[in-house]
């Protein structure tokens, strides 16, 4: 519920803390006391358009507050909570107004766009006149109110649901129908290299260990012509063993004692020239080496190197390039019978599709005329005996929306024999807003918002249609908080909470201000009487308005 408003510095009202409680609350006051700058001014705390005219004159800035209690699961406060706002125990909606055209806008203190005020504000209060061009009025929202009204949220939702499943399973074909046709456009391309590096076998980490094998190859081939040539001296056509094996051999056979530490020297060589090739022959199995050896690597890693810069990619990652083009392949064979199945379950989602929004269309035929039939009961009282409401219900099964297939629109037909049309086109001012209370009684628990302000719907009317709009204004409030602005005695007497707007001169008349307040039961009395009697106020009058208390008294 709206449970006070706070304005300061808005046109003619300096300053109002107005404290509001639930059921049926009336406005009332003479014509120009400023009941209708009120509600401009709940409308900018609710979002509505700033407009700089409405800063008191001689002011900076305006400013509303308007102070909601509402349940912890209602959609404002889960909307308040999606925006990372506070959500404290109450909702407060503040708009600040600049004599220069800007505004700013809080909730619970946060600042927040205009745009999140508009939309929080549009769950929490509805505002109907004469001359209102929203709420019911906007045939966008009919087909919502009539869904609350035949309570087909459920189903409303597993329409939704489908059609989800049936955009996603469009949307797999497409994807798939694209990769297919990628594969297809790419075949040759795909086998080449598929056979190019399948051939080529590349491994994980393989160009590193080339390199490093290289690296230790090429410093191989180096040390090995040393070793060559060592092998070649001490081993080869001028090796100095034989010579030296020979002389021995001469030396031994003088038997001269002269020449025995010669003999033992050149023993000692020869077994020294022995240990040495014998180093060589354990250095050369060490190494391991052939001479093809570094060739190989070579070939191989350039050939690694050469496949990697062709594909834009380093000499590690062209394992995934093979997989890749192997799974285009894969995909050109398979994707044909892949693509078939996806559209097997698309035609399946498109029958689940049209049968949930197929139901969906019959329920909402049912309960478009069991709303017709509700609104129309409600019309008679309301001096609308001869006119009909209609929901008009058009169903297009080539339409596929999360909606389903049904557009909704509420008309009115005025008179016999009149053509129906829209509210807006039809109705009159006055009609207008006895259709839309009458169209509210049947939605109140229902599509509802909590709080409901009627703006002055009994003009130019009296007596057995006031007491009717009276009457369902109270049963409205019985159901959500109603605020009415009114002029009409039979409506003003049902009021559980009865407020005054005058206009009162402050400081010897230096300028005249917008005030509120709260009737107790004598100054109410006395305000009935003066809207039965009108500028003089007769002790008849306020009989008359005991009497009517007393009639309307539950």
């Amino acid at each position: 519920m709206l449970s006070a408003i706070s304005i300061r510095n808005i046109v003619l009202i300096d300053q109002i803390d107005l404290p509001l409680d639930r059921g049926l609350s009336v406005l009332t006051g003479e014509t120009g006391a400023g009941k209708s700058i009120l509600l401009d001014a709940l409308s900018l705390a609710l979002g509505g358009r700033g407009d700089q005219n409405l800063v008191r004159k001689d002011q900076e800035s305006g400013q509303v507050v308007a102070i909601l209690n509402l349940p912890e699961s209602h959609p404002a406060r889960l909307l308040v909570r999606a925006n990372a706002i506070a959500d404290d125990a109450e909702l407060i909606l503040r708009r600040v107004q600049y004599a220069d055209g800007r505004t700013r806008a809080f909730v619970n203190d946060q600042p927040v766009s205009a745009g999140l005020l508009r939309d929080i504000g549009r769950l929490l209060v509805e505002i109907h006149g004469q001359h209102d061009e929203r709420a019911l009025i906007d045939s966008a929202t009919h087909r919502a109110l009539l869904d609350a009204f035949g309570a087909l949220g459920e189903q409303a939702g597993a329409v939704a649901v489908t059609h989800a499943a049936l955009t996603a399973a469009r949307a797999a074909v497409e994807a798939q129908a694209t990769r297919v046709a990628a594969a297809r456009a790419e075949e040759d391309f795909a086998r080449h290299v598929v056979a190019e590096l399948t051939e080529l076998a590349p491994q994980p980490g393989e160009e590193t260990a080339l390199a490093e094998q290289r690296q230790r190859l090429m410093s191989l081939e180096k040390a090995a012509a040393d070793i060559a040539e060592a092998e070649d001296l001490i081993a080869g056509a001028n090796a100095p063993g034989p010579v030296l094996s020979g002389l021995m051999r001469r030396l031994m056979r003088k038997s001269d004692a002269v020449f025995a530490g010669l003999i033992e020297s050149l023993d000692a060589s020869l077994v020294a020239l022995d240990r040495t090739g014998e180093a060589l022959d354990a250095l050369k199995r060490e190494m391991n080496f052939e001479p093809g050896d570094l060739e190989r690597a070579e070939t191989r890693l350039f050939a690694l190197r050469a496949a990697a810069r062709k594909h834009q990619v380093s000499p590690d990652n062209l394992p995934e390039v093979l997989e890749k083009y192997r799974a285009d392949l894969g995909l050109l064979q398979n994707g044909e019978e892949e693509l078939a199945r996806l559209r097997t379950l698309e035609a399946e989602a498109l029958i689940a599709y049209r049968r949930a929004a197929g139901a969906l269309s019959a329920s909402r035929r049912r309960a478009a005329a069991s709303l017709a039939e509700a609104v129309d009961q409600e019309l008679p009282d309301l001096k609308l005996a001869r006119a009909r409401f209609i929901v008009a219900h058009s169903v297009e099964e080539n339409r596929e929306s999360a909606s389903g297939f049904d557009q909704i629109e509420f008309e009115v037909q005025t008179n016999p024999g009149s053509n129906p049309g829209p509210l807006m086109k039809v109705a009159s001012g006055g009609e207008l807003a006895r259709f839309l209370l009458a169209l509210k009684v049947v939605l109140a628990d229902r599509g509802s918002a909590p709080v409901l302000i009627f703006d002055e719907i009994d003009t130019g009317v009296g007596g057995a249609v006031a007491d009717a709009i009276g009457k369902r204004l109270g049963r409205l409030a019985e159901r959500v908080q109603v605020l009415a602005v009114t002029h009409a005695p039979q409506v003003a007497a049902r009021a559980g909470n009865h407020l005054l707007v005058e206009k009162q001169a402050v400081n010897e008349g230096a300028f005249v201000r917008t005030h509120v307040k709260t009737l107790d039961a004598a100054a109410r009395r006395e305000e009935l009487a003066r809207m039965l009697a009108g500028a003089r106020v007769t002790d008849e009058a306020r009989a008359a308005a005991e009497k009517l208390i007393r009639e309307v008294a539950p």
